[in-house]
């Protein structure tokens, strides 16, 4: 009888330990799942960020262009 006792305590471990195993899977999944959709976030914004960059470049340009014809016309 004690046996039986022992074994079935050995059981219940196991299944308690397959529970936490498969909800600490499926967690893992979740977290997999989240990580690649925040890389592509972050790609994404990346891009954004050079395109404003550029953008940024371009127009500081322009003002120069522009601060240098108004030097040269009241030049």
């Amino acid at each position: 009888m004690q046996n039986q006792t022992n074994l079935d305590k050995l059981n219940d471990k196991v299944s308690q330990i397959l529970e936490n195993y498969n909800s600490l899977r499926e967690e893992n999944k979740n977290f997999r799942i989240e990580m690649v959709t925040l890389k592509a976030e972050n790609e994404a914004k990346g891009i954004e960020i050079e395109k404003l960059t550029e953008a940024n470049i371009m127009k500081d340009l322009e003002i120069e262009e522009i601060v240098e014809k108004i030097e040269s016309i009241l030049g």
